[in-house]
């Protein structure tokens, strides 16, 4: 039998991988008797540990959340996960949480062992990050919000939108997606019946209405592609539809999520949406995947090809002017 700190040790990482374990399960992982491990378990509560028992023949135990964080136990390559995460949360699109993820990662990587510590350090010393500026969010907003998907309940904030126009809206918000540094928000907007993508960083003043809604079947079953693609085309003058004659991983090697919406039609060819403000740039970008392509719209995009193909024809047949 194991000594009791390491028992209990055993036991509190059982209780954090998962959320029940019947009192059976623990004594036969633990080697123990019900009767050591119920003293056990109160000695984790003794130290702060919210551990929830349920009575009878069924009965178990979980660990709930308490008024205080305890101490969490992470085996090596959690503790890496994290650490990786604190570091790139350091440099993120959340306002204010730089000082906290540094805060955190230095309590981390203070007990870090040595061999974990040269990991993290080594991904750190050689990776060069790129900071690009750009709107951060308030993540007092961000909680607001996702409580409010998650308890299914109206909400009301003031929006402003690209060209600084003010509104009241009032909506049933569904999911956060974070696109190329930026948060939105999907909602179902109750003034206009219509879906609705919302950046975070320009809305003010969030908060619940207590008025609960049934959910509506969403616009799509790939919530991300939905905002991406919605994103793309309010922000962009032309809206564009392309088929390319490669499969898709090849292509998808060049487009960003904010690039547009790639999907597959089979394995040898897909298709793009998406958007620009400059017809000059959509011809540039398609035209340089260097593979055989087909634009379906829009008529102004198949019209400048038209144009830029006999330019370019002229060009090396010497018909030029």
């Amino acid at each position: 039998m194991a000594n009791t700190p390491g028992r209990m040790l055993r036991l509190l990482s059982l209780l954090q991988h998962s959320r029940y374990w019947s009192g059976a399960e623990l004594c036969e992982r633990l080697e123990i008797s019900p009767r050591t491990l119920r003293r056990d378990i109160d000695r984790l509560r003794e130290l702060g540990y919210p551990v929830h028992a349920t009575p009878g023949a069924h009965g178990g135990y979980q660990l709930e959340a308490g008024t205080a964080m305890p101490p969490l136990l992470l085996d090596g390559e959690e503790a890496v996960a994290v650490a990786i995460s604190l570091r790139t949360a350091a440099g993120g699109s959340v306002a204010g949480i730089e000082e906290t993820s540094v805060r955190a990662l230095a309590k981390l990587e203070q007990v870090l062992p040595a061999h974990l510590r040269r990991r993290v350090s080594t991904l750190q010393d050689y990776t060069v990050p790129i900071t690009v500026p750009g709107p951060v969010a308030d993540p007092e907003c961000l909680m607001v919000i996702a409580q409010a998907c998650r308890d299914r309940e109206r909400l009301r904030f003031g929006y402003a939108t690209r060209d600084g126009a003010g509104s009241s809206r009032f909506v049933e918000p569904y999911r956060l997606v974070h696109v190329a540094r930026k948060w939105y928000l999907m909602a179902w907007d109750l003034r206009r019946d219509d879906w609705r993508t919302f950046r975070v960083d320009r809305l003010s003043a969030p908060y619940p209405t207590g008025e609960r809604f049934s959910p509506r079947e969403l616009p799509a079953a790939d919530v991300a592609s939905y905002v991406a693609e919605s994103i793309t085309s309010s922000l962009a003058r032309y809206r564009a539809l392309i088929t390319f004659h490669a499969p898709l991983a090849r292509i998808a090697e060049r487009v960003r999520p904010r690039d547009g919406i790639l999907t597959e039609v089979d394995q040898d060819t897909c298709r793009l949406l998406t958007a620009a403000d400059s017809l000059q740039w959509l011809a540039l970008t398609v035209g340089m995947f260097d593979v055989e392509f087909e634009v379906h719209e829009p008529p102004e995009l198949i019209e400048y090809i038209r144009m830029l193909s006999g330019r370019l024809d002229r060009a090396v047949s010497g018909g030029g002017g």
